[in-house]
């Protein structure tokens, strides 16, 4: 077998000049539509760093636009963020869409290459639970247990760089995460899927995912926080239990913040 005989890695794929291209047609509706702000992004470290963020906005999340246009707009196209995704995205014909602008999928081989190679990578440990949750608790911290993101940034060396955003949660009226409708139609058996979520939003007024309503022009504000070197904070064997409410602590203090920031829904 010759060197052009192996497959590229997922992390390869990112490409930066479509990437730049592609930051520079969302930006207008990231800072028009929503009036987005990213604050804290001084003091980002140098080298790999693993995001966690909460995860707010359904079917049109923000977070990654948000987070992506405020980063590379202060620190160029040289290290790239990835994105722990789904692997719906990847089928389709936008699947190379995604891979090239930065959306891997969400595993600890592509998490730990991405993580080495210098990369900044997003993981939103509260997957589709938290972003799915309920507007009135829009400003609650709940990864559903998940703690495999601590595990990611211990083996690859990395600090974590929690970072949370409020206002999403906002571009529509989010009723429940529709648990027990999922339950009633046997989609845990046919599709493993645990969630059906209902909402209410603009045009058609109440949804179950399907029809699909169109997203408010809800503030959002995303705040990232400083970065946690597990080891030297919890030693060389961490309990990762420890370290996983620490973080969540440290989010949901900034989190509450923010909630006392905002005055208004959706105009924020």
């Amino acid at each position: 077998m010759t060197t052009t005989d192996i497959e590229p890695s997922e992390v390869t794929k990112w490409d930066p000049g479509l990437t730049e291209r592609v930051m520079g047609w969302i930006r207008p509706l990231i800072k028009g539509y929503h009036r987005a702000e990213v604050r804290g992004l001084d003091d980002f470290p140098p080298g790999g760093a693993l995001v966690v963020s909460n995860h707010s906005g359904g079917l049109f999340a923000m977070d990654v636009p948000v987070f992506a246009t405020g980063f590379y707009e202060k620190y160029g196209y040289d290290r790239p963020v990835y994105t722990l995704s789904h692997d719906i995205i990847f089928t389709g014909p936008t699947a190379d869409f995604f891979r090239k602008t930065g959306f891997i999928p969400a595993n600890h081989e592509n998490a730990d290459e991405a993580l080495r190679s210098g990369g900044v990578v997003v993981v939103f440990p509260g997957g589709d639970y938290d972003v799915y949750r309920p507007t009135t608790s829009e400003s609650k911290i709940d990864f559903d247990g998940r703690t495999g993101y601590v595990r990611a940034a211990l083996n690859a060396g990395v600090p974590i760089v929690p970072s949370v955003s409020i206002g999403g949660q906002e571009a529509q009226l989010f009723l429940s995460r529709g648990e027990w409708l999922a339950k009633a139609a046997r989609l845990d058996k046919l599709m493993r899927v645990k969630i059906l979520p209902i909402s209410f939003g603009f045009p058609f007024g109440l949804s179950a995912v399907l029809p699909v309503n169109v997203p408010l022009p809800t503030k959002i504000v995303t705040q990232v926080l400083a970065p946690i070197d597990i080891v030297a904070q919890f030693g060389e064997a961490p309990d990762v239990d420890e370290v996983d409410a620490h973080v969540r602590h440290v989010m949901q203090r900034a989190l509450d913040e923010l909630a006392r920031e905002r005055r208004l829904p959706v105009l924020g």
